[in-house]
């Protein structure tokens, strides 16, 4: 039986375009399954689940949207009802993968469908907005971006050797073998930034010794949630989660928050927390010339020429302590906190440009006096990429796992 993949779309607006697709996937031998998100105007392509059963699945009807005549909240509606329907079409086993093309609707809708995926579900999404800001459509799952150069408005040379490539592109993923895991072995994620990463590598190595998958994932608020979404999902046996940095964004606004769920999904399910501050020393912004005005008296490092470091005062370390400690109160099952006294970063370190032991110390005070006798609190007289720090904070793991 071929693969299925499913092309979601406006057949009102893009029908060509989304028949043209589905010749390109049905000639490289998948079978192809549309669903019509279109509301305006009249299908110009046939599809296998209909925009009335679109509507129906966000909450609406069709007849009530045409009558509204709003189409921001059409497009509400229909990327409600094209996820959830999509969502099942994957869970009964009836799809392989997933395509959309078009501009900011289609894209919207597409991308909703995906987010409901599974990382490792094939997704490709051809949009006019993939050359910019992403994050919104691409969020946490692995959905492929293809810039379609042209506006998806008719299948000329451009457009038809975009929409063709996607194609192949889908395709492929959809019937290629998946690659053999390792998949009896438990998963521990952890959390990583530039700074953190000797302990991070150190500690990974200790636990895939004693029998663990490590999943690392980089701190740049899309990791945090990335992670945690693994972990509500129910994939994540224990977090060595090292490098607590998105919480300095988040309080100070810079460009790699989290956001306020961070540091609250495994406590709320229960599974085992190693916790420690790793780069609580730093916010981030872009480039230097883009740090606000407020901040430019600020201690500042460039870390690269697309990235400015800004050292946290002992103020925002002391709240970021205390929400540490709040968020880890909460917690259902078991934590351990360890505390590296000599430096919260590599560039924290003695003779770094971020090194503020005073800073650094009402942050572990706070934690100290803010965490319940059922989290366990250990400090460290070593930076946080001491060979021993790592392999303190992976024993720690080893033990409440065991």
């Amino acid at each position: 039986m071929p693969a299925t993949v499913v092309i979601v779309g406006c057949l009102d607006t893009k029908g060509q375009e989304i028949d043209y697709l589905r010749q390109r996937i049905e000639a490289a031998g998948c079978a192809v399954w549309i669903v019509d998100t279109g509301v305006f105007g009249e299908s110009t392509a046939t599809a296998r689940t209909s925009r009335e059963a679109v509507a129906e699945a966000g909450g609406s009807t069709l007849d009530a949207l045409r009558e509204k005549n709003d189409r921001g909240h059409a497009i509400t509606v229909m990327s409600r009802g094209a996820a959830a329907i999509i969502r099942q079409l994957h869970d009964d086993g009836e799809i392989d993968g997933i395509i959309a093309a078009g501009g900011s609707a289609n894209t919207t809708i597409g991308s909703t469908a995906m987010q409901t995926l599974p990382v490792g579900f094939p997704k490709v999404l051809v949009s006019t907005l993939a050359s910019g800001d992403v994050s919104p459509y691409v969020d946490t799952k692995d959905i492929t971006m293809m810039y379609s150069v042209v506006d998806i408005a008719g299948i000329n040379r451009i457009s038809a050797r975009v929409l063709a490539n996607s194609a192949a592109a889908i395709t492929a993923m959809a019937t290629c073998d998946a690659p053999p895991t390792s998949g009896s072995r438990p998963l521990i994620a952890a959390t990583m930034f530039g700074v953190t990463t000797p302990c991070v590598t150190e500690a990974r190595k200790v636990l895939e010794d004693a029998g663990y998958e490590v999943l690392v994932f980089h701190t740049t608020g899309t990791g945090g949630r990335a992670m945690e979404g693994l972990i509500e999902d129910g994939f994540i046996a224990g977090v060595l989660d090292i490098t607590t940095t998105e919480l300095a964004d988040e309080l100070v606004g810079g460009i790699l928050s989290a956001g306020p769920r961070r540091l609250t999904v495994a406590g709320a399910v229960g599974v085992p927390q190693v916790v420690s501050t790793g780069a609580i020393d730093m916010v981030n912004f872009g480039p230097i010339d883009t740090v606000p005005e407020l901040f430019r008296h600020r201690t500042l490092y460039e870390h690269n020429s697309t990235i400015t470091l800004m050292r946290t005062t002992p103020d925002e370390c002391e709240e970021i302590g205390n929400r540490i400690a709040k968020r880890l109160s909460a917690a259902t099952g078991p934590v351990t906190v360890l505390l590296p006294l000599a430096g919260v970063s590599a560039i924290a370190i003695e003779g770094g440009p971020f090194h503020a032991p005073e800073a650094d110390e009402r942050c572990f005070t706070a934690i100290r006096n803010g965490v319940p006798d059922t989290v366990e609190v250990i400090d460290m007289k070593t930076h946080i990429n001491d060979p021993e720090f790592a392999h303190a904070s992976a024993r720690a793991m080893l033990t409440l796992l065991s």
